[in-house]
């Protein structure tokens, strides 16, 4: 592998009906998580989560759009202005505004090793995949 990579976002290998971006396995990242999401405008359906199973820690940074990222039950801005950073064990939801969001999440493990998730690997099915 080469040790540089340059991909244009939009045609990046993508699941979920094209809203994530498998960045990190497009670009080579093996040290830590990242991926690219699309949500359209009032997207309601992204999912609370924590990361208390693998105990990842994400930052969220906005590459476009807007919404408000909601942490343990209160929502706080995610614009081009804001970053968050969210903890394991920690619940998530991302509120996409108006304009839609196009989110750089970036994942890592406090302290211990990375390790990617099935669903972040080039090839792995499509979870909404019709089958």
């Amino acid at each position: 592998m080469s040790n540089y990579a340059v991909k244009n976002i939009d045609e990046m290998e993508a699941v979920f009906r094209g809203a994530f971006k498998r960045a990190r396995a497009e670009l080579g990242v093996e040290s830590f998580g990242m991926q690219v999401i699309d949500m359209p405008a009032n997207y309601e359906n992204y999912p609370e989560h924590d990361h208390a199973h693998d105990n990842q820690e994400e930052v969220f940074l906005v590459m476009r759009g807007g919404g408000e990222i909601e942490i343990e039950g209160e929502r706080f801005p995610l614009d081009p202005d804001h970053a968050a950073r969210v903890g394991p064990g920690v619940k998530r939801k991302v509120w996409p505004g108006p304009e839609g969001i196009r989110l750089l999440i970036v994942g890592g493990v406090p302290g211990g090793t990375y390790e990617a998730p099935d669903i972040t690997k080039l090839g792995e099915p499509d979870p909404m995949a019709q089958g």
